[in-house]
């Protein structure tokens, strides 16, 4: 079970390294890998187990934020929410995207970043994926909202890019043009 002492932080190599394609089908290691992402977003989103292993609540984590340079992450969205998504994505790609952009209003928040980062992130309103399952399955889909935001704030993991990197140096809240603000908390 991954626990916050296993996730590294900002500052840390990896976290600015891209990550290496994973072969498929998977490894037993790499399978296992996934799963424990997947497992701490929903540990991390249920009150009970995050108060007692202490866990910082996010809806994504990528490998390398646990010291594996590898393209797998995993996003978990409760099913009470409207967005109820459960998805490991192993070699994800964006096949598309909208012109349209969106931020969180709130910004935006990282399981290796120990501080809070004020400014607004853009990031496609739209997207198309593509990805492979754990079954070494390809799928596509769109995504649109907060799981559009989490995918590519999780892909800028596999690249070795940090959120922040996104927000303007000058002034973090300037108005982003052709951009709509998407009201909601800011966990990772």
């Amino acid at each position: 079970m991954i626990l916050m002492k296993d996730i590294i932080r900002e500052g840390h190599p990896t976290l600015r390294k891209r990550s290496e394609e994973v072969a498929l089908p998977l490894s037993a290691e790499d399978k296992a890998l996934a799963e424990s992402l997947l497992e701490y977003v929903k540990n991390s989103q249920d009150d009970e187990l995050a108060e007692k292993y202490d866990l910082r609540a996010g809806v994504g984590i990528a490998a390398p934020q646990v010291n594996q340079a590898k393209r797998i992450f995993a996003l978990y969205f409760d099913p009470s929410t409207e967005e109820n998504m459960s998805l490991i994505a192993i070699n994800p790609k964006i096949v598309s995207h909208s012109v349209e952009k969106s931020y969180l209003t709130t910004g935006e928040g990282c399981l290796s970043v120990d501080r809070a980062v004020p400014g607004y992130v853009p990031r496609y309103a739209r997207i198309t994926v593509k990805a492979y399952n754990l079954q070494g399955e390809e799928f596509k889909m769109r995504l649109k909202g907060l799981p559009a935001i989490a995918f590519q704030h999780e892909l800028d993991h596999l690249n070795g890019i940090m959120f922040f990197d996104h927000i303007n140096a000058e002034n973090p809240f300037a108005e982003i043009e052709n951009a709509t603000p998407i009201e909601r908390g800011s966990g990772e």
